[in-house]
């Protein structure tokens, strides 16, 4: 007789939203799929389309957001800023940011932090690191 083993190891839920896949898959592979010692291993969902971002928002849990800041139409900024006030203020986003000097407009959206864009791998993954620890 053989048992079999049903538990599944623990995972934080991610979504990165840009409308550029380049920009999405440069996410992934700078933060990888376990950021930091400690942590679970990380599940991905990519979205393009901030429509699509608000939708996810309401119908799963996530435990962090990463939301380019620079998609044209509806960035990041103003998705966070909806999520924040509308859906779930305890919800942890992080801004990618092609401007410095718009971090201030990223704390205003209610981001926990912002990131310079283009991405620095270890910058993004110690912010990622950062915010997941705190939701422990």
């Amino acid at each position: 007789m053989t048992t079999e083993l049903t538990s599944k190891a623990p995972t934080v839920k991610v979504l990165v939203f840009s409308d550029d896949a380049r920009t999405r898959a440069e996410v992934i592979r700078a933060v990888g799929r376990r950021p930091g010692a400690g942590l679970p291993e990380i599940e991905w969902t990519e979205v393009a389309t901030a429509d699509i971002v608000m939708a996810k928002a309401r119908e799963e849990k996530f435990d962090l957001l990463i939301l380019d800041a620079e998609a044209p139409k509806f960035g990041g900024m103003g998705v966070g800023k909806m999520i924040h006030d509308e859906i779930d203020p305890m919800l942890p986003f992080i801004t990618l940011l092609a401007r410095q000097q718009d971090e201030w407009l990223s704390r205003w959206s209610g981001a926990a932090l912002a990131v310079d864009y283009p991405i620095n791998p270890r910058e993004l993954s110690s912010a990622v690191v950062q915010v997941l620890s705190q939701r422990k």
